[in-house]
């Protein structure tokens, strides 16, 4: 059969165009509801720039996660790279520095993170308020730290990421069910704001979430004056 008219033709091929994007946007969202892993970019700053390590605050900062893990990759212009690996089910925290000549790594048990924790505890208030941040809904939380509650500041997460559910449970927003793309965290004393600005769903490499073998192991406490003496 063949079509006279131009118009009749251009018709059907914007309808198999449209048609071919809509299955394509289909299968997009179907790999995107399922994807459990990848990562998520974030901007980032200090809170405090007076601070004696906002010098070292990320210039870039990724997370890549992966079912029960995920590390948190650091970087400040390439020279001072730090990480922060977790792991859900063992329950334990590992933190590495990379600069210059020194490669080390400290362990963080449960209890560890349970003391860290408190130290910066705070009050979570959820909220109906949505907005949309990386092209995710985002519910708004209303945050205020428990040691200063003058201190107030919102935090969005999105149900829309297919990670645990206790994702948060090594953080101080364990109560928190959903993936934080706006919030504030503190470790070893620097406190941060993250805002992701892409969120990727790729596989990601099993080692991501090991300690490197040239990598010596310190204490916490180590860790914590190699920080206070920078």
């Amino acid at each position: 059969m063949k079509f006279k008219s131009p118009i009749v033709v251009i018709f059907l091929g914007l309808a198999a165009s449209l048609f071919a994007f809509s299955c394509q946007n289909q299968t997009s969202n179907a790999i995107d509801k399922e994807a459990q892993e990848g990562f998520i970019e974030y901007e980032t700053k200090a809170i405090d720039s007076k601070h004696p390590l906002a010098g070292l605050a990320p210039s870039s900062v990724v997370l890549k996660y992966k079912k029960n893990k995920f590390a948190l990759e650091m970087s400040t212009m390439g020279l001072f790279n730090t990480s922060i690996i977790g792991d859900l089910k063992a329950k334990e925290i590992a933190q590495t520095v990379k600069f210059m000549e020194i490669k080390q790594a400290c362990i963080e048990t449960e209890s560890d993170i349970k003391a860290e924790n408190e130290s910066y505890l705070l009050h979570i208030e959820e909220t109906k308020e949505t907005k949309v941040i990386a092209g995710y809904t985002c519910y708004k939380l209303k945050v205020n730290r428990v040691d200063s509650p003058e201190i107030k500041f919102d935090a969005y997460y999105t149900k829309d990421l297919n990670l645990p559910e206790d994702c948060n449970a090594l953080t101080p927003y364990f109560a928190v069910k959903g993936v934080l793309l706006d919030y504030r965290l503190k470790k070893m004393g620097l406190e941060m704001h993250f805002l992701a600005k892409a969120v990727k769903h790729q596989q990601i490499p099993d080692n991501t979430f090991e300690i490197p073998a040239y990598m010596k192991i310190i204490s916490k406490d180590e860790m914590r004056a190699f920080f206070a003496g920078l």
